[in-house]
């Protein structure tokens, strides 16, 4: 693969990484521009394992980053990478003119909601599994409330302890953490800097130059 950016991301990028936790890696790729004109396309994401790994394919990359999609974003965040190229940087360039207001309410309001979904069902006797979706919930409302309010996201947890005991808490009692979504959804109806849809037109021009740098 044609690797342009690739790092660790997940519970060791958050902080929030303990014995036996996995190491899990987020990267994107270029397919050879030739293999987009055949009958069939490139694979689009590429999953293996040891270590568990992710790469998706550029312009999937680009399509679930304009959607302000949480796994999938943070890799322009990152406090160091595996891997990154001088596109790569092109990217992170951009980083904030990707984000949208909208995309990024429904997308990790949404997800911090999934986690809470799953804590209501939850089987009782799982309680690290629950501890884990709660402690992504707390992480998921704060990660959205600063991008809202500042344009910025920082991947690394300021104070893993804390969410880790938020996260037994809110395990405990799924209840808890509706003040907790409550507050997230009132901040992010609120003014924030983010623009009110992402700049697809920087996205796709870094796409084609892209796409030019290997055609061979």
């Amino acid at each position: 693969m044609n690797v342009l950016l690739a790092g660790v991301v997940g519970s060791t990028a958050y902080g929030l990484a303990h014995e036996g936790s996995d190491v899990d890696v987020l990267g994107m790729f270029a397919a050879p521009t030739v293999e987009l004109f055949g009958l069939h396309g490139p694979q689009e994401s590429v999953v293996r394992t040891n270590p568990d790994s992710t790469f998706h394919e550029a312009r999937k990359a680009v399509r679930l980053i304009l959607s302000s999609n949480p796994t999938a974003s943070e890799i322009l965040w990152l406090d160091r990478y595996d891997t990154r190229t001088a596109l790569g940087d092109e990217l992170i360039a951009l980083r904030g003119s990707l984000l949208s207001e909208r995309g990024v309410r429904n997308a990790y309001l949404g997800y911090a909601t999934q986690q809470f979904r799953k804590l209501l069902t939850r089987d009782p006797a799982q309680h690290a599994r629950a501890a884990k979706h709660a402690r992504h919930l707390v992480r998921l409302l704060r990660q959205a409330e600063e991008l809202h309010t500042t344009g910025q996201l920082t991947v690394r947890l300021s104070d893993p302890d804390e969410v880790r005991r938020l996260g037994e808490w809110i395990a405990e009692q799924p209840e808890r953490a509706q003040p907790l979504l409550a507050r997230a959804e009132s901040v992010l109806d609120g003014p924030g800097v983010l623009p009110v849809a992402p700049d697809e037109a920087a996205a796709d021009a870094w796409l084609r130059r892209v796409r030019r740098a290997f055609y061979a």
